[in-house]
């Protein structure tokens, strides 16, 4: 056994790399690699996805669900909205 701890400083113990580690990380890089290509070569081409959001009427759709889900206003806060909870009865002792 080393000396100190085993898995920290000067003389720790190292994991052997394995044949099954390599071929884990060609693996990942093989898979880091294809989604560069697809990044560096989109489907669309910057002209096709100018026009897209305009034919779809995403901006449209969007205002629209904006304006139905929000309200102008917040509703008014009173005090004995806030603190209701706490007259649970008004008995005396």
């Amino acid at each position: 056994m080393p000396n100190g701890h085993i898995y920290r400083g000067k003389n720790r113990l190292y994991k052997e790399v394995t044949l099954e580690d390599m071929q884990k990380l060609r693996n990942e890089f093989r898979i880091e690699e294809q989604n560069m290509f697809y990044l560096r070569h989109p489907y669309l081409t910057q002209e096709q996805s100018q026009g897209h959001a305009k034919a779809l009427q995403k901006s449209e759709k969007r205002m629209e669900n904006f304006i139905k889900t929000k309200k102008p206003f917040k509703e008014h806060v009173t005090l004995e909205s806030r603190l209701g909870h706490l007259r649970y009865s008004e008995r005396w002792d």
